[in-house]
């Protein structure tokens, strides 16, 4: 079931990581809330055509703004020139996100840099970009996809662990610095939801982990982007610094 929030219908709204996983199903979400939904992705990505067709059948619009998130200058051109081209951006979606589980004893010095800088430093990036004309919007609310592991942590996810606990630091912090200027800032903490990155975890892994949520199933992905479209809304214009587990009860 999806509640329609009849304020975000034309709000340009920018989402990171929007080509697959989570990320597709909050970009397919917000269309059908009739939103402007920008798809960030990388470079060379063939797949916004067909999720264009998709956000736009929804009733929404869609555009794209290509950028790596550990290239800074590329996030500024192409966010700048957007807006040049459609005004302010209103609300964000920092999404898009890397894991490579590894025992610590294992990890390398280029793997850290590569997680915290797509992870962290590019969600803190495209934010810092975004805020000077945040000042220019109103309504403005950002919503930071961390994880349940940035919470509890979890072996051989030690760099995913700590760049997710990050963005819950940067969450409560942005949220502190520009409440004054009425600019929200929240973050989801996602436990196991049936995306791409799931899919490749081993049977047996996946069964450790069912047993021990309550609910005893994963998540979907509609259950996160809900949430997302609801504080990215004036539905939620008196929260702010949250931080919200939808894990089925795994970190209780």
């Amino acid at each position: 079931m999806s509640v329609i929030f009849q304020d975000l219908e034309n709000k340009k709204i920018l989402v990171t990581g929007a080509n697959r996983g989570i990320g597709r199903e909050i970009a397919l979400h917000l269309g059908e809330q009739k939103a402007h939904v920008i798809c960030s992705m990388r470079p060379g990505r063939d797949a916004f055509t067909d999720l264009q067709k998709e956000i736009e059948k929804a009733g929404g619009k869609a555009s794209k703004v290509e950028f790596s998130l550990n290239d800074s200058k590329a996030i500024k051109e192409e966010l700048e020139k957007f807006i040049k081209e459609f005004g302010p951006i209103e609300g964000l979606v920092n999404n898009a996100g890397i894991s490579k589980d590894t025992l610590v004893l294992r990890l390398k010095e280029e793997e850290i840099d590569e997680i915290i800088d797509i992870n962290l430093k590019g969600a803190m990036i495209v934010t810092q970009v975004l805020t000077r004309h945040f000042l220019k919007a109103t309504n403005v609310s950002i919503v930071n996809i961390s994880s349940v592991v940035g919470l509890m942590g979890n072996p051989a996810q030690t760099a995913y662990a700590a760049s997710k606990a990050g963005l819950i630091g940067f969450t409560k912090s942005y949220a502190k610095e520009l409440s004054s200027r009425n600019i929200r800032c929240n973050a989801i903490c996602p436990g196991f939801i049936k995306s791409d990155m799931t899919d490749v975890l081993d049977d047996k892994i996946k069964e450790t982990y069912m047993s021990q949520i309550p609910l005893k199933r994963m998540g979907e992905g509609r259950e996160i982007s809900n949430l997302v479209s609801f504080l990215l809304s004036t539905a939620s214009s008196y929260i702010t610094g949250e931080v919200i587990k939808i894990d089925g009860g795994l970190y209780i």
